[in-house]
């Protein structure tokens, strides 16, 4: 079994890593709110963004689970990443054929990698907060595990 230390993020970490995730998502949501474009269109950007974060996340979460010994079903761990990487294409297809100037596409695709990023940088931040307040490097909702000989 790895044993983790568990070491407590900075608060400028914290603090960087929120403005992150809300500057990226708050920028992108923005500029959808003001885009001219179909609502159906502004709809398939919205659930980009809602299933990349949650993407994002899960992926982050099942690749440190298995990093601490922490059961996590193959099947699972390989649909976070076809989760991600589909996000991603998803999102380079629909702004590769969308009618937007160049600068307006690298906006979106920025916005889009900033929430991306933010969002993993606050789930490691609150789980190394609650895995330092705790003394382990383990989730709190899940018992330790039995030792294996």
């Amino acid at each position: 079994m790895h044993t983790v230390t568990a070491h407590k993020p900075s608060p400028a970490f914290i603090a960087a890593s929120w403005v992150a995730l809300l500057l990226g998502a708050g920028a992108y949501l923005i500029g959808l709110f003001n885009a001219q474009m179909a609502l159906s269109e502004k709809g398939y950007y919205l659930v980009l963004l809602l299933y990349g974060l949650f993407a994002a996340v899960s992926l982050q979460k099942s690749v440190r689970d298995r990093l601490e010994d922490i059961p996590v079903s193959g099947l699972y761990y390989a649909l976070s990443w076809f989760a991600l990487l589909s996000a991603l294409l998803l999102m380079m297809i629909g702004l590769w054929n969308a009618t937007l100037l160049l600068s307006e596409k690298g906006f979106y695709a920025m916005a889009y990698a900033l929430a991306l990023f933010g969002a993993v940088a606050v789930q490691k931040n609150t789980r190394d907060l609650i895995a330092a307040n705790s003394g382990t490097s383990r989730s709190p909702v899940m018992p330790p595990l039995p030792e294996h000989d």
